[in-house]
């Protein structure tokens, strides 16, 4: 139930939180959406794998079709890119363009933990050859290994591809990811598979706001779990006018949007 208590405001028990993420992520009842904005209002899919974002939409949408991703990733309006917390999730064009600068920094840390395979590389020179490698025609992270060990023959392959992959936004070319077909994973720039630059990264309240749409009511440290990025708190502070604020059963503080859909936990 939800309760009212100090001025720290009401209290969501777990079965109102729980009531209200279903709602924001489709799940109470079939969404009369198309899979395209489906996958912008999720803010992605998940997709380590190919299958599961199929049978997150046909968990979410009525009347979906396989098709209609897959149709969409072959018109290359969605990809597969790693972005969040470092896995692959299927974005929009437009997304991918965007959430992928935002998530830059978190990249950049990830590299920290290759740096034994990574001395005397130049990381500048690293990405601007991988991108030529890769906007040459696609490749795998194998062919990726093996034409950057040529470079730098004392560094450790596999630090050298993932190197690539956290400096540039790669994401992965089809018939990888389409349903009933089958392709090994092969890499190439967003901005060349798209036909369009990458964009800057969109300002934090703005993705905060879209965040707390599809997950809310949230904190700030689950929006920064789910992002894998840190120091989000400014961005929330800075809305807190705009937002309605409750706390969870542990006294943890949460925001939402006021008008976003939470409904009757019984």
């Amino acid at each position: 139930m939800t309760k009212t208590t100090s001025p720290a405001g009401p209290v969501l028990d777990a079965r109102a939180l729980n009531r209200a993420t279903l709602a924001r992520q489709l799940l109470l009842s079939p969404a009369e959406l198309s899979a395209k904005a489906a996958v912008e209002h999720l803010l992605g899919l998940q997709a380590q794998n190919v299958k599961p974002p199929y049978y997150a939409l046909a968990a979410r949408l009525e009347g979906f079709v396989p098709e209609q991703l897959s149709g969409l990733m072959a018109d290359r309006e969605v990809v597969r890119i790693v972005s969040m917390r470092s896995t692959i999730h299927t974005h929009t064009a437009d997304d991918c363009l965007t959430l992928r600068p935002l998530v830059q920094p978190a990249r950049d840390r990830e590299l920290a933990n290759f740096r034994k395979g990574l001395v005397g590389v130049d990381l500048d020179r690293l990405a601007v050859l991988a991108r030529e490698l890769v906007e040459d025609e696609p490749r795998t992270m194998g062919q990726l290994r093996e034409a950057l060990t040529v470079e730098w023959p004392d560094a450790d392959p596999q630090s050298l591809a993932v190197a690539a992959r956290c400096r540039l936004p790669l994401v992965q070319v089809t018939p990888r990811g389409l349903w009933g077909r089958s392709g090994q994973v092969a890499l190439t720039t967003a901005e060349h598979w798209l036909g369009r630059p990458a964009q800057q990264a969109p300002a934090a309240d703005a993705v905060v706001l879209r965040y707390l749409a599809a997950f809310g009511p949230a904190s700030v440290k689950d929006m920064q779990t789910w992002a894998g990025l840190t120091r989000l708190r400014e961005a929330f502070a800075g809305l807190r006018p705009h937002l309605s604020v409750f706390r969870d059963d542990h006294g943890v503080e949460l925001f939402d949007l006021p008008e976003a859909p939470r409904p009757d936990p019984e």
